[in-house]
């Protein structure tokens, strides 16, 4: 039997180095998996393993640095800090809280619109499946998916009214099994395609210029907006610490997040590796932006994957368990400053109990603020998924902004401050090196995801996103 610890907070804590191993690595497989092929295809075989190497290797390398920062100012003896934001108020000042929170939740709508565009991608490849189904291979199935944004909006704008889904632990779980169902069928098929004529594709270098009416600037922007994908792919720095405090002492919290990260990115880097490799050497340099859009059977698996996606994401979004951190903490986070900024107002203060059908126990508490301005939100998010429907632009931009302010500048500067390195060290030198590094990396494939979204547009009818 696991035994329970109590923290000096007096909250009971049972996480070991496996449970937040398994945090870990259903934190870091998600959607973004998807655009690896891709990836790899615009940087090619040198540079494509190699990248998915280097943002493992930083990834892993900042998470010891943030693990040492959980407790504040001893990492073994220290107060605990319980959040991201805690450990960035802990060590650094107001104005760095301020930009930090601005970026944060920034990142987590980005991702709700990302993820609103990937999950109507998968209701649209699910509803061609069909059609190809009934109608023939042959036969022409446009899809266009409006509408399945639009019905992926009216589930979220549903489900956004109950933050109690947190307490119904199976659909964590249900959406971690959907993760590795998609992926893992994607691997499987990009085996299968790959065996279906064994000859490696691709080329060193990636897409070409010359080929494919390729130019040099089209090949720089997909080049560094694969460098976007990739990182996104290894974002979860935002809940380390939530992961952290799941964690029962002794041993002391970050030797046993060490040991989970090591492992957890060790395993998620050898699966990547894998799909990207596996996805680039079936189809080469025409991988698909989207890895499952590039099979047409069998359909029944394809159609699985594409459900798995599904539900996947809407877990994902709507729960407020620590893991699921997207919508929930938007909302917590306005909720919270309407209510202190209007202590006295009805529509933020006042609450209302509604039995929940179906349960003779449970029921729904709600206010208005709640009930009118968390659908106002999903509504604001779904727009804006139908007017830039582009997935691995999307995609790269989230994990471009991302990559270098909350997964290296911030553990970086928390852990110097902490552990007190002084200007010019020789460990200072590297540190910022690193920073340095990591900034040009996600500012060209910033630049890149911009210019793809700008190239889109040029061509694309807003609200009409086709398959």
């Amino acid at each position: 039997m696991e035994m329970e610890v109590a923290g000096e907070d007096d909250r009971v804590r049972t996480g070991t180095v496996w449970t937040a191993t398994a945090h870990i690595i259903t934190a870091v497989i998600g959607s973004g998996i998807l655009t690896l092929p891709w990836s790899v295809a615009q940087l090619g075989w040198i540079l494509g393993p190699l990248m998915l190497v280097f943002f493992a290797f930083i990834t892993y390398f900042t998470a010891i640095l943030l693990a040492d920062c959980y407790r504040f100012p001893d990492p073994t003896n220290g107060r605990r800090n319980k959040t991201y934001m805690d450990v960035v108020r802990a060590s650094l000042g107001k104005k760095d809280i301020l930009i930090c929170g601005i970026i944060q939740y920034s990142l987590l709508w980005g991702t709700m619109v990302g993820y609103t565009i990937t999950s109507a991608m998968s209701m649209m490849a699910i509803d061609k499946a069909i059609c190809v189904r009934k109608k023939g291979p042959k036969a022409s199935c446009d899809i266009y998916g409006t509408l399945h944004i639009v019905i992926f909006g009216i589930i979220e704008a549903f489900l956004s009214q109950f933050p109690s889904l947190e307490k119904v632990t199976v659909l964590s779980y249900i959406a971690a099994a959907m993760s590795f169902a998609y992926s893992l069928i994607g691997l499987c098929l990009c085996l299968l395609d790959f065996f279906s004529h064994p000859h490696f594709k691709g080329t060193l270098l990636g897409s070409q210029m010359g080929a494919s009416n390729v130019s040099l600037a089209p090949k720089l922007w997909s080049s560094f907006q694969a460098l976007g994908n990739i990182a996104f792919a290894y974002s979860f720095s935002m809940i380390l610490i939530e992961i952290q405090d799941t964690l029962k002492s002794p041993p002391p919290e970050n030797k046993t997040m060490k040991k989970a990260s090591i492992f957890g990115i060790g395993f998620t880097t050898l699966f990547y590796v894998s799909l990207g490799c596996v996805g680039y050497a079936a189809f080469g340099n025409d991988a698909p932006g989207n890895i499952l859009t590039g099979f047409q059977e069998p359909i029944w698996l394809i159609e699985i994957a594409h459900l798995a996606v599904i539900i996947h994401l809407v877990e994902h979004i709507s729960s407020s368990n620590v893991l699921q951190i997207f919508a929930q903490p938007i909302f917590a986070f306005y909720e919270e400053w309407l209510a202190k900024k209007w202590p006295d107002a009805s529509f933020f203060q006042r609450v209302y109990t509604l039995k929940a059908p179906f349960s003779k126990s449970r029921s729904i508490e709600f206010t208005l603020c709640k009930l009118i301005m968390r659908p106002l939100l999903v509504v604001v998010t779904t727009t804006v998924a139908a007017m830039l429907p582009f997935f691995n632009a999307m995609v790269g931009l989230l994990g471009a902004l991302g990559f270098w302010p909350l997964t290296v500048y911030y553990p970086v500067s928390v852990y110097i401050n902490q552990a007190k390195i002084k200007r010019m060290q020789m460990k200072w030198v590297v540190l910022q090196s690193m920073t340095i590094v990591s900034l040009v990396v996600s500012l060209v494939a910033t630049i890149g995801s911009v210019a793809d979204i700008v190239e889109h547009l040029k061509h694309a009818e807003l609200f009409k996103m086709k398959l």
